[in-house]
């Protein structure tokens, strides 16, 4: 559901990998709790609404580097009675006023209110929107145009994980929220290792920023130098 609401290293310029050309372009998909703002819990009322400190710097440096900033997260808690959608549309109109007072913009903020066994019949829905489904980020890449495989998914939960490998993206796993807790007892389970594992979004999004462009196929690079000649 939508709510409508070049690195310098040694003196050279280096691109970095969201700089690709091309019309699409890679972005950074946030989860909200836990990640963006302080993990509480249900959000069920604005006041227990609370950006963590490094947010504003983190989101403004993606912005300054021209990447999408979009947050997908799921919200059951719509599905299990506990507030309405509404609200959340409230809490996102929150986040990014606060966000603009700190000269830092989300793209678009996208959440999902079911959940398969939820009481409120109308969201007991087994979605494709519900992470780690992909549905919210399919949303996303037909209204911006995207490239997934060059996107990061940046999460405090495995689910934000899996979602980033079920759209072929990189991972960070945030130490806010859940996300020490998940990393300390549960990787052993883990299949597969997120790409980065940070403390915080703003070391995320440091050590994202800092990640060079893919090396372009050899076929390409013949291309190229061929017609610059």
């Amino acid at each position: 559901m939508k709510d409508k609401s070049k690195k310098r290293i040694g003196g050279a310029r280096r691109q970095n990998r969201f700089a690709a050309p091309g019309r699409a372009k890679a972005a950074v998909f946030l989860d909200r709790d836990g990640t963006v703002c302080d993990e509480v819990g249900y959000v069920n009322h604005l006041d227990r609404l609370k950006l963590y400190p490094w947010t504003a710097e983190a989101v403004r440096r993606l912005n300054r580097a021209d990447i999408p900033v979009i947050v997908v997260t799921n919200q059951s808690g719509v599905g299990r009675g506990y507030f309405t959608e509404e609200l959340v549309r409230q809490a996102h109109r929150k986040i990014a006023a606060q966000l603009a007072t700190q000269g830092a913009r989300v793209d678009a903020f996208y959440f999902c209110p079911h959940h398969p066994s939820a009481p409120v019949k109308t969201y007991r829905v087994d979605c494709r929107c519900r992470k780690p489904s992909p549905g919210m980020v399919e949303k996303a890449a037909k209204r911006f145009p995207i490239d997934l495989k060059s996107s990061y998914v940046v999460g405090d939960s495995y689910r934000d994980m899996q979602l980033g490998f079920n759209i072929g993206a990189r991972t960070a796993l945030v130490m806010t929220g859940y996300g020490r807790g998940e990393y300390e007892y549960h990787r052993h389970r883990w299949p597969r290792m997120p790409d980065l594992i940070a403390e915080n979004l703003l070391e995320a999004v440091n050590r994202i920023l800092a990640e060079p462009a893919p090396s372009a196929p050899a076929a390409s690079r013949r291309t190229r130098k061929r017609k610059s000649r």
